[in-house]
């Protein structure tokens, strides 16, 4: 199946600091790459897969499931581990609800969390009626685009598949049945004109990661695919800084 242009995965070899990223739902790698290259910059080992069914047609994404897309990043996840010395992972909306995921399973083989608009909350009508409506229609419209900066597009579908959007409530419902097996340091970016993800996600979160590992900086500039965005600076040094704050290892670099 020939992938979009620009929807290709991206990886850079670094230091012994690794970062696995993860982007959204039916979005692609373009959405983090500027992130992933900032990093690399820095010195660390990046690593940025193409979720299956992604970057392709939403037909193929509909033969997909959360299943497939996790045991991509945890692939990936298992690669670093085998040439770093710590990994942090990091996501972008249903990507940062992965990360969540790979740092419920891989405690403390995951060094923290940097999650930009994470999605864990069954808001939207449209995925609450999913099973149902999978039955009658293949796709609806969809979501992607939510950015504030012009002339800033998102390479993602234009129609979001039924039904792999059904198989969502169910990771959902386990991660945040298990948030409080993350007791590594995690840093939220939350913009709060998100018109993709409602703010119920970092209440969540808030109300789950009572240990004060959790740190939440607004981004009042940004709309959901804010790694694109007006303050996308700022999710970038943000993480860097995050990095060096809680790595044991230094920054390696090239």
């Amino acid at each position: 199946m020939p992938l979009m242009p620009g929807a290709e995965p991206y990886h850079h070899e670094g230091g012994q600091i690794g970062v696995l990223l993860c982007h959204g739902f039916t979005g692609t790698p373009q959405s983090l790459r500027p992130w992933g290259e900032f990093l690399a910059t820095a010195g660390l080992t990046v690593s940025l897969p193409r979720l299956p069914g992604h970057g392709t047609t939403w037909q193929e994404m509909n033969r997909t499931r959360w299943e497939d897309w996790y045991a991509e990043l945890d692939l990936a996840f298992a690669d670093l581990q085998g040439r770093c010395a710590e990994i942090f992972v990091m996501g972008l909306s249903l990507g940062g609800c992965m990360a969540f995921r790979l740092a419920e399973v891989h405690g403390t083989g995951v060094r923290g969390v940097v999650a930009v608009n994470p999605s864990l909350s069954l808001d939207a009508p449209l995925l609450r009626f999913a099973p149902l409506i999978k039955l009658f229609v293949p796709s609806v419209a969809g979501l992607a685009g939510d950015i504030k900066k012009p002339g800033v597009s998102e390479l993602a579908y234009t129609r979001t598949p039924v039904r792999a959007a059904a198989t969502l409530p169910r990771l959902w419902t386990l991660v945040q049945s298990e948030l409080e097996r993350i007791t590594q340091p995690v840093l939220v970016f939350h913009s709060p004109q998100d018109h993709v993800v409602k703010p119920t996600s970092v209440r969540i979160l808030r109300e789950r990661l009572t240990g004060g590992n959790l740190d939440v900086i607004e981004l009042t500039d940004s709309f959901h695919v804010a790694t694109l965005d007006n303050e996308a600076d700022r999710i970038f040094t943000g993480s860097l800084d995050f990095v060096r704050t809680h790595a044991s290892v230094p920054l390696q670099r090239d």
